[in-house]
């Protein structure tokens, strides 16, 4: 099966189960000065707490700074992402980490609390959202609406943002042509194979490992295999002890890397002989967790930024990133998505493998107990 759509789309094709809904976080924080017209912006789960999105604005505004963690500018298009929040609003944003992974912005948060450096807001692989709910502050965009029960929160405590296909990059003139996640054992990919960041805190390591198990006979019910691979890839000497960046991709550094096919899309561009391929037996499709912090030091301009990122505007920066952005297909159906961009994604053969959420905790658990006793 060829697939060029989006993964709410693919959940739907593949017959996945219904994540499971987390509670929203409770209220500690009443005692906020963040006010804005007789409303404490950090209790808002709405634009119209605020009175609209005009007075959302201006709250913002007044905070004029947005702290955001862990977001590459090349990850998923988001320099361009923001810049554009910058132009468009008279807030400043700081980006912390920008190589950080998703366990470094849960820590920051937690290093920081109560101070003005904290992260505002959350860019989150799935494992480690959903083990960090009770740090999320409830908040509904506008478009809420528009996304499925499947990828939110009921009260908006986490909402899913943009997803891809896990994959292979290689860098062509390095090593032969993949076709099949067996060919990196062999000696030819001696000290060349990387995995973006470590499976038991970044998003897209834990979905390589997934790859990897269900490529080799296992399913998003049973990580083990996954995990096995990489006792054998590291065995082999194969295994690169480095989290791979752009740097190291066009360094050479890292001329094989697994990880989601809109970073290694991006790649193309940059690095001759970079090729992108996506295992047919084990289309691992995911999105990434977006949510506000309930200790956020700038908690409007937190707001303004979820309703940017899920907007026309935000949606298709994501598209423009080659990620699939979870309002896809309602800006779809309403024509206000980049039709262009929308119709280059690349397709995927195979039944996508979307894990659930209790799947996700339960592989989550495996790789806090094995992942180090197998790679180490």
């Amino acid at each position: 099966m060829l697939v060029r759509r989006s993964l709410v789309t693919l959940v739907a094709l593949a017959a996945a189960t219904t994540l499971a809904a987390c509670g929203p976080p409770a209220d500690d924080n009443s005692s906020s000065n963040n006010d804005s017209g007789g409303v404490d912006a950090k209790t808002a789960t709405s634009a119209e707490d605020f009175g609209g999105m005009d007075a959302l604005v201006k709250a913002a505004e007044a905070e004029g700074k947005l702290n955001v963690i862990a977001l590459p500018p090349d990850w998923a298009n988001y320099g361009n992402i923001i810049k554009a929040f910058e132009d468009k609003y008279d807030i400043d944003i700081t980006s912390d980490q920008p190589d950080g992974a998703s366990q470094d912005e849960i820590n920051a948060a937690t290093q920081l609390a109560g101070s003005d450096r904290a992260p505002d807001v959350f860019d989150l692989g799935q494992s480690v959202a959903l083990a960090n709910t009770e740090m999320f502050a409830p908040y509904q965009v506008e478009t809420f609406g528009d996304i499925p029960a499947e990828f939110k929160d009921p009260n908006g405590a986490w909402v899913n943002d943009y997803g891809g296909f896990m994959s292979v990059g290689y860098n062509s003139n390095e090593v032969p042509d993949i076709t099949s996640l067996d060919d990196l054992l062999g000696s030819d990919f001696k000290g060349k194979v990387a995995l973006n960041g470590d499976p038991t805190a970044a998003g897209a390591a834990f979905s390589g490992v997934v790859m990897a198990s269900v490529a080799n006979g296992g399913s998003a019910d049973d990580i083990k295999p996954g995990v096995d691979f990489f006792a054998k890839l590291n065995d082999a000497g194969n295994f690169l002890p480095v989290d791979p960046t752009s740097a190291t991709i066009e360094s050479g550094q890292t001329p094989v890397v697994i990880d989601w096919d809109y970073l290694n899309a991006a790649e193309s561009a940059k690095v001759d002989g970079w090729k992108v391929w996506v295992p047919e037996d084990a289309p691992i499709a995911g999105y990434y967790f977006q949510a506000i912090n309930a200790d956020a030091p700038h908690p409007a301009a937190a707001r303004l930024w979820e309703e940017f990122l899920y907007s026309d505007e935000g949606q298709n920066l994501w598209l423009a990133g080659g990620a699939r952005p979870v309002r896809a297909d309602a800006m779809v159906e309403a024509g206000t998505i980049d039709k262009t961009l929308y119709d280059a994604l690349p397709e995927v053969s195979g039944t996508p493998v979307i894990p659930t959420n209790e799947q996700t905790e339960a592989m989550a658990a495996y790789l806090a107990d094995n992942w180090a006793k197998a790679v180490g």
